[in-house]
């Protein structure tokens, strides 16, 4: 059965079963855990972080950006907007496939904006040595 409002829980750690309904925030792990909106029942896991996905917590649950479910058999896809579940348009294979390229570039970036530049010269150089 589809999922219309989410409410958080504040765990350190998942537990084995999630329940419908119900966003697990782990802080201590940057990630938050839950059950499918649609009601396929599949768990879906969101790490938390600026890049990724962020949780906002004032009385009621945000998430963002929108979890697309592409590699799930339903391909669901929605927003969580203060505890609401706000359904969306599913993508096409090609929009999933570009958007998944597109973040992969940017957590590439921001990991390499992380290391000193000795590191970025190398990893460049392996890059550029490993497309030859």
């Amino acid at each position: 059965m589809r999922v219309n409002n989410v409410v958080p829980e504040f765990v350190v750690s998942f537990p084995q079963e999630l329940e419908p309904g119900v966003l697990y925030v782990s802080a201590q792990f940057a990630t938050s855990a839950h059950l499918c909106a649609c009601g396929c029942n599949r768990e879906v896991v969101t790490p938390l972080s600026p890049s990724q996905w962020t949780v906002v917590f004032d009385g009621a649950v945000s998430v963002r950006p929108s979890i697309g479910n592409w590699t799930l058999p339903c391909r669901s896809h929605y927003v969580i907007d203060r505890g609401a579940v706000r359904w969306e348009r599913c993508f096409t294979r090609d929009e999933a496939r570009s958007n998944r390229e597109s973040d992969h570039a940017l957590l590439d970036e921001i990991e390499a904006s992380r290391q000193g530049w000795w590191q970025r010269l190398v990893r460049r150089i392996s890059w550029r040595s490993s497309r030859r």
